[in-house]
């Protein structure tokens, strides 16, 4: 018989789960994940994060600092199903990691510390996930820590995440006194082995004491799962008490609706409460069959036509979507999410986006930084291959003779920048293959070589963005290049309207060349984008012409008139042209209406919009006037305060640029019990 891990046969998409471990950072991801890969027996000995041991960590940044950078991909078996895991970060800096593995999974576990609760970047995740629709269930762990608390977690989820929290697991006892858990579904108490890591553990039914702290939540269950059963409703009405069959096939159908999301509850790190996690994911989690089908665009030209969405079928021709890029040893590897056909080493395959055609030379599954070389992959699964030499993340693979787009992935803009100067010229070749190679891996990050000084400038979402970036190059490349001040990034943008025109008329390589352009720049609304257009008879007008002076009109946009950043929200309309017979020509109305852009802008009261960054502060009352002080004399404005727990959570906005060592400096005048989130939010300025 064939085993669930045999990757070299089609699997049964039915017990395939592709799921992510999301949350805020230090709620406990990577601790979790490692008693998954050692429970499942994917490893022999699990490594701690605050020892710089955990596999799924395996960058010396995330193992020095303990945090997850990258995210990491493995395999294991639990019930009889296949589970692709990918651990992804908790940190703020590193977003499009955890919206770009969102973009392909199909589960995801929410994790929560027992203590925080939902903080501000787990609710961020939850929103990501809740875009893609993507199922979730909750675990809440650390529920051995002082301050822990089940039911406020709970409660936090349904009111701040919007959810419906069911308990299919219960913590015994809180902070010192956790003692096991109890499962809610088939009424036992489960005892963990302490001395065996947690890998054994014991069921027995419930006394009469934990019978009655189960019997409230049991109710919630039972209520949760009539909602979704009209039969099950009958008899839960009249007192009948369901099968389990039927009870978790009607919670199932509310998880996949994202109107249930089961709470588990544990303590990862004391190996407690994983196993009924695990069992959760195998029960309740989607396969690539419940998935919705994946969304398709249009391609122009294509030799057949494609439906609007596909469903996971192994005998239909390729379609893949690479989620991440990155090099080892020289080579590429791309990651790709496969939602039809199959793949295997030699064959031929079309980069859709890209417009190349591409030969996959080998397939791995990964185990973090370990690979396991496969025979072939089918729809549903997600792997590595060597080979997409054009392949960037978001890039759509197919078969040649039915090309597919699939939706792309968002990107994040960049807000701060830093110069790095080469001391020399090998040094700077080196440093630009380091930066090619990053650059590739990370959408993110951005690097432009400036001519006159020689400096490298890249940008990305935040300090701790750069500074990692920084440490790699020490530590891959040995490079140790002079760094420059940190510089925000801004956009531009206008508060009114105006009118100008531009003229152009010169002579070229002995070609007259002749254009004329009124148009009118209006301010958008915050964050509605740029829009152009034209407000005259221009069908009246040579094609060519009026497409050159739109993208001179668009080309002007790339660079303000006070600082040269980006102009963004504004509405550009072309209102007049004039022709010259014998000179009129696309240089020239592209130039001239470059010229108008330029006189518009600087007419309509053009205004620097910085990036905004959401500050979200927890500290205790007794330092709650020495945190609100630090956010104002930072030039920040105070959006929101609330209670949470024991301590004042703050919600501030601040302009980057005032915020460089903000945390050292709350950690200061907090006595460092402040916790801190700082996150992008917009691109706008303190009213």
């Amino acid at each position: 018989m064939t085993s669930v891990l045999d990757r070299n046969a089609p699997p049964s998409l039915a017990s395939l789960r592709n799921i992510g471990i999301i949350a805020h950072i230090d709620a406990g991801k990577t601790t979790l994940t490692e008693r998954i890969l050692y429970y499942t027996s994917r490893i022999h000995r699990m490594g701690e994060v605050h020892e710089g041991a955990a596999a799924m960590d395996f960058l010396p940044e995330e193992q020095q600092r303990g945090i997850t950078i990258a995210s990491a991909c493995c395999t294991c078996s639990w019930s009889g199903c296949s589970i692709n895991i990918i651990d992804t970060p908790g940190h703020v800096d590193f977003s499009i990691e955890v919206e770009r593995c969102l973009r392909v999974l199909d589960g995801a576990v929410g994790v929560f510390c027992a203590v925080g609760g939902v903080e501000p970047q787990s609710e961020a995740v939850w929103r990501q996930a809740e875009h893609f629709a993507v199922p979730k269930i909750a675990f809440i762990n650390k529920m051995d820590r002082p301050g822990a608390s089940f039911q406020r977690v709970a409660h936090e989820i349904r009111e701040r995440l919007g959810a419906r929290p069911v308990p299919f697991t219960l913590p015994l006892g809180e902070e010192e006194g956790f003692e096991a858990v109890l499962d809610v579904l088939s009424m036992e108490r489960l005892d963990f082995d302490s001395a065996g890591q947690g890998r054994t553990y014991t069921r027995r039914p419930l006394n009469l004491e934990e019978s009655a702290l189960v019997a409230p939540w049991r109710e919630k269950l039972l209520e949760a799962a009539a909602d979704e059963d009209d039969i099950l409703l009958e008899e839960y009405l009249a007192g009948s008490i369901p099968s389990p069959h039927r009870l978790k096939a009607a919670l199932r159908r509310g998880v996949l609706g994202r109107r249930i999301v089961p709470l588990y509850a544990g303590a990862a790190l004391r190996n407690m409460g994983v196993q009924p996690l695990l069992d959760g994911v195998a029960d309740f989690m989607p396969s690539p069959l419940d998935a919705p089908p994946a969304r398709v665009e249009a391609v122009p030209n294509a030799p057949l036509p494609v439906a609007d969405a596909l469903s996971a079928d192994a005998s239909a021709p390729l379609a893949a979507l690479v989620f991440k890029v990155f090099l080892e040893g020289g080579r590429k590897l791309a990651l790709l999410r496969l939602y039809a056909g199959s793949i295997s080493p030699g064959m031929n395959c079309l980069n859709v986006t890209r417009g190349e055609t591409e030969r996959i030379s080998r397939i791995f599954r990964l185990e973090a930084e370990a690979r396991e070389p496969l025979d072939a992959a089918w729809a549903g699964d997600i792997v590595a291959v060597q080979g997409l030499r054009s392949a960037v993340t978001g890039d759509s693979i197919s078969a040649p003779e039915r090309p597919v787009l699939l939706e792309n992935i968002s990107s994040y803009p960049a807000v701060i920048s830093l110069a790095l100067e080469p001391a020399n010229s090998p040094e700077g070749c080196k440093l630009d293959e380091a930066l090619a190679r990053y650059t590739l891996e990370d959408p993110t990050l951005k690097a432009e070589l400036d001519d006159d000084t020689g400096q490298r400038l890249i940008s990305g979402m935040g300090e701790l963005h750069l500074e990692v970036l920084c440490d790699r190059l020490r530590r891959e490349y040995g490079l140790n290049p002079r760094r420059g001040n940190q510089r925000v990034l801004c956009r531009e943008s206008v508060i009114k309207s105006a009118e100008a025109e531009g003229v152009f008329e010169r002579e070229l390589g002995g070609v007259p060349h002749y254009g004329w352009a009124r148009l009118r720049v209006s301010p958008r609304a915050r964050g509605q984008g740029n829009e152009t257009r034209v407000l005259f008879a221009g069908e009246n007008w040579p094609a060519p012409w009026l497409d050159a002076a739109l993208q001179g009109m668009e080309d002007g946009l790339h660079a303000g008139v006070l600082r040269g950043f980006p102009v963004q929200d504004v509405l550009v309309e072309l209102l007049a042209l004039q022709k010259r017979d014998g000179a009129s020509s696309p240089a020239g109305y592209n130039m001239a209406a470059s010229a108008a852009l330029k006189q518009a802008l600087e007419s309509a009261g053009p205004l620097l919009l910085e990036p905004l960054m959401l500050l979200e502060i927890a500290v205790p009352s007794a330092f709650l006037g020495a945190a609100l002080n630090l956010v104002q004399t930072q030039g920040g404005k105070i959006e929101n305060m609330r209670e949470k727990g024991e301590r004042k959570l703050i919600q501030a906005l601040a302009p980057l640029r005032e915020l460089f060592g903000f945390s050292t400096r709350l950690r200061s005048a907090t006595q460092g019990r402040a916790g801190l989130l700082m996150r992008f939010e917009r691109f706008d300025y303190i009213q």
